[in-house]
């Protein structure tokens, strides 16, 4: 389907431009944090950084994933309204996409409350708490990486990309 004219365009691009606002709203912020609490919580252990911002870095990453279930919703819409369901960028899209939300609920957000328990004084164990993150961080970061290539190429699509 043409996006920019023919039946639908005007949804198709509606829901085009709520997934791509709604990743780059909802998906860069949790980027950014895991990827900078490790270093803040090392400032925080050595006393040249804050507690106090380990913990706002985490709350952004908590609450970033939770809203972070719009994009693909956003996505499998817009996918449907385009008639792309199949196609194999889309499908390794999502599949990427649901390794990186496995990822963020499984073992990012759960490290990030490790080493913010062990700053806070609840957990003896503060310097293996504070190594783990940097790792899923990046791993982390890796498959949206991606996915973004993935979606402004679309291999095989009509753009001539």
């Amino acid at each position: 389907m043409d996006l920019w004219g023919g039946k639908g365009a005007a949804r198709t691009a509606v829901l085009l431009s709520a997934h791509v606002l709604t990743a780059i709203v909802v998906i860069g912020p949790v980027t950014v944090a895991t990827s900078m609490l490790p270093r803040v919580a090392r400032g925080a252990l050595d006393g040249s950084g804050s507690v106090a911002v380990v913990r706002v870095l985490h709350r952004i990453s908590r609450v970033s994933a939770a809203l972070g279930t719009a994009v693909p919703v956003f996505g499998f819409a817009t996918g449907a309204a385009m008639g792309v369901q199949g196609d194999p960028w889309l499908v390794v899209s999502t599949a990427l996409t649901l390794e990186a939300a496995l990822l963020l609920g499984l073992r990012v957000l759960p490290g990030q409350a490790a080493v913010l328990s062990a700053l806070e004084g609840e957990r003896p164990e503060t310097a293996r708490a504070i190594r783990t993150p940097p790792t899923s961080a990046g791993v982390f970061a890796l498959p949206w990486a991606v996915v973004v290539v993935l979606l402004i190429v679309r291999p095989g699509s009509t753009t001539g990309a």
